[in-house]
């Protein structure tokens, strides 16, 4: 796995030390552990969780600078993608969220037990969090299932002015991305960027949809959820 890794990072232009790399490789054993007991992931091979979790995580710091900044992982579920992004960027500010507490009682568990810092896990909905934690971060993070419109209204209020929200995506994207263009307007972010990759050792592309938000979000955004499901902007 370690070389898989190494080969993988030196590919997409990424550095990676010893340590981070017995650490990427703690936290694969400490997840299919749990794995066991807890439905955290369908990947049960680590040459599998290298290349379709590390790395396409990974993928991030492809796009933009998260050093010294403030991240928020939207529906973080197992981890992904923040905690290799943490582990690959140790000195940003995570905030791992999400609204199943078993999820985040296992990263808590990582967390104490792989002594990271700069690192919290938070068991809430984001529109909940977002309450007390308006326009806090520098970086909003999601590889979450949900249409990009829902997302942008999750992770966008989250978000500072000239900040940014990164979508993990497919590359068959292009109809969501078109339906939520009005979302992310009201929402106060710019037109999305999009960079498509393909993860290394694989023949798998994915996409990040990249969007910078130019003013505040309106105060009535995100609503409660069920109206956010019912009546997605």
């Amino acid at each position: 796995m370690n070389e898989l890794l190494k080969t993988g990072f030196s590919e997409m232009g990424l550095s990676v030390s010893d340590a981070q790399l017995a650490q990427l490789n703690d936290f694969t054993a400490r997840m299919l552990e749990t794995n066991k007991v807890m439905n955290l992931t369908g990947l049960t091979e680590p040459e599998e969780i290298a290349t379709k979790h590390l790395l396409d995580c990974a993928s991030l710091l492809t796009a933009a600078d998260f050093s010294k900044k403030s991240v928020v992982d939207v529906g973080c579920g197992a981890g992904f993608p923040g905690m290799p992004l943490h582990i690959l960027c140790p000195d940003c500010e995570l905030t791992l969220l999400d609204s199943l507490r078993k999820r985040i009682l296992f990263l808590q568990s990582c967390i104490d037990g792989m002594g990271l810092t700069h690192i919290e896990a938070v068991h809430a909905r984001a529109e909940e969090f977002a309450a007390a934690h308006r326009e806090h971060y520098d970086f909003a993070v999601s590889r979450a299932v949900a249409q990009l419109n829902v997302l942008a209204e999750l992770s966008l209020p989250l978000v500072k002015p000239g900040g940014m929200f990164i979508a993990m995506k497919g590359r068959d994207s292009d109809e969501e991305l078109a339906a939520a263009k009005k979302a992310i307007a009201a929402l106060g972010g710019e037109a999305p960027r999009v960079v498509d990759y393909t993860i290394p050792h694989t023949d798998i592309t994915h996409r990040l949809v990249l969007i910078r938000k130019k003013k505040p979000t309106p105060k009535q955004y995100p609503r409660p959820f069920r109206k956010i499901s019912a009546n997605p902007l």
